[in-house]
């Protein structure tokens, strides 16, 4: 039965586009031919997770199901990253920023039938954190380094004594890492398998899992919120992006992503919903402004004005990016979409250059990557050439040395080089992970600010937002620092990535987010 079911599948698949054709409306029954039970929701993506346990997952593929299956004590509201309450239905923060106290919700239960509490909580973050268990920590001293105590009142209350004061750390509890998981008797009766056999509060529990092929959940109908309405939701790997759009047309499947500009037309004309959001990511070329001749202000603002960004947006990245006017992507707070990033003036580039002793020319190294990045899908080379034959316009000659990824990332802690290219995907969404991270000149020695980069005046405000409360006053802090980022030019800002989905036209309540969590509960299938 399941060779047969096999093969029909590869058939529908491969008669697709000539079925496409000579048909104009999609078989509705096709995706019972598959063996999905009625009742079921498939999304088809281009890769399999690679865990679903939240101590380890470091990818989007692995968090879309993790965040179906567990919760946070707060979670993004869809299509943001805005903060509501999960698990924890209220919280407060003291005045000194140091105890963040948690009220969480009562009469929560493990996908096991074993109570949520607060021990559950420290359990879940005592496991990440553990010395004898250094593996799990892929993102624990990120999320929950600057945690000093895990306290536990009562059952139903849980505090944080921090470090220091720490403004971000409530967008680092909504990553999907940080949920808290089953009981620790289940736990440990578990152990290493927990990441195939995962045990939430979420309104999924885990059923099956086929690797490369299929992860399948179950509707939780003991969940302590909005039970779905429909009873399975299947994950399917479709490694192809056009397959993945034609076996939306034909209702094999009801929602995809991963898909490029193209496809998302295709479909588009195929009246299927489509969905696009910028990610949380940036990609640029970085100056080593430690060493010459970028540590000259007036030759960085030459370069970023000798590069034609909307070109290599459109003809090299197929318009499959959204154009970087900063150091923030769209959504996070402290972008301004009113901020003018170094406009595009060759002629200006030039009288730059030649006020700063370089009239005749130069000549400098740009390092890259030889791979494709979220950021970048093009790929290193590609990008550094576009960027080489703007830059020859101009008088630059432009000498390029790519490296595969990691002996690339060797390459960037030497500062081999003048020039690189790079990017970043941000953890939690929140903007310290950006502005803080790369560009404080605290974070020269652990390898992060790349660019060397050192302005005292920026540090102190991204030290004061880091610390502020409200984000009011914090989105102003960061509206300054990126002020004085723009105009002082690090880096040249190119684009954040564009991430498509779309569905099928009887599925409602779908969002695209930009933050790699995928809440699939609030799901409608009308037909």
């Amino acid at each position: 039965m399941l060779l047969r079911l096999k093969i029909l599948s590869i058939i529908l698949l491969l008669l697709l586009p000539v079925y496409l054709v000579f048909n104009s409306s999609a078989v509705q029954v096709t995706g019972r031919l598959l063996g999905w039970p009625s009742g079921t929701i498939v999304y088809a993506r281009e890769q399999d997770s690679t865990t679903l346990d939240p101590a380890l997952a470091q990818e989007e593929e692995s968090y879309k199901v993790i965040s179906n299956i567990f919760e946070g004590l707060v979670r993004f509201k869809p299509g943001t990253n805005e903060i509501e309450p999960s698990l924890a239905e209220t919280w407060r923060v003291s005045s000194d920023g140091l105890v963040w106290t948690f009220y969480l919700r009562r009469n929560v239960k493990f996908h096991d039938d074993t109570p949520f509490n607060s021990e559950a909580v420290r359990f879940s973050i005592e496991r990440q954190l553990s010395p004898q268990s250094p593996e799990r920590a892929t993102y624990a001293s990120f999320i929950f380094g600057m945690v000093d105590k895990v306290q536990c009142p009562d059952p139903y209350t849980v505090k944080f004594l921090l470090k220091y004061p720490y403004a971000p750390f409530l967008n680092n509890l909504a990553m999907p890492n940080a949920a808290p998981i089953v009981s620790p008797s289940a736990a440990s009766t578990l152990g290493e398998k927990f990441g195939e056999y995962p045990v939430g509060t979420g309104p999924f529990c885990f059923h099956s899992w086929q690797k490369n092929k299929n992860i399948v959940l179950r509707a939780n109908k003991d969940y302590w919120g909005n039970s779905p309405e429909y009873g399975s939701l299947v994950f399917k790997v479709i490694n192809n992006s056009r397959l993945r759009a034609l076996a939306l047309k034909v209702a094999l499947v009801d929602i995809i992503d991963g898909i490029t500009p193209a496809d998302a037309r295709f479909l588009q004309e195929k009246n299927c919903p489509v969905y696009q959001t910028p990610g949380l990511d940036l990609g640029y070329l970085g100056f080593f402004t430690h060493k010459k001749p970028f540590d000259n202000l007036a030759v960085r603002r030459a370069f970023s004005m000798a590069i034609d960004r909307s070109h290599i947006n459109s003809v090299i990245f197929k318009g499959a990016c959204v154009e970087a006017n900063g150091p923030l992507p769209p959504g996070v707070l402290g972008y301004d979409p009113g901020t003018r990033a170094i406009p595009y003036d060759p002629s200006g580039a030039k009288e730059l250059l030649a006020q700063s002793g370089y009239s005749s020319g130069m000549k400098f190294t740009l390092i890259t990557y030889t791979n494709t990045r979220p950021y970048n899908p093009a790929g290193g080379e590609k990008l550094a050439a576009a960027i080489k034959a703007d830059l020859a316009t101009i008088g630059i000659e432009t000498e390029i040395k790519a490296y595969p990824w990691q002996q690339y990332k060797e390459a960037l802690l030497k500062s081999e080089g003048d020039a690189y290219l790079y990017g970043w995907i941000s953890d939690n969404g929140d903007p310290d992970n950006f502005l803080y991270t790369l560009l404080s000149s605290s974070q020269i020695e652990s390898g992060l600010n790349t660019s060397r980069y050192k302005n005292s005046e920026a540090d102190q405000l991204f030290i004061r937002a880091q610390q502020e409360p409200d984000p009011g006053l914090r989105e102003q802090l960061y509206k300054k620092a990126e002020k004085i980022i723009v105009e002082e030019a690090p880096w040249f800002f190119l684009n954040h990535s564009l991430k498509f989905a779309a569905t099928s036209p009887g599925l409602e309540g779908f969002t695209l987010n930009s933050n790699g969590t995928t809440q699939l509960s609030r799901l409608k299938k009308n037909r």
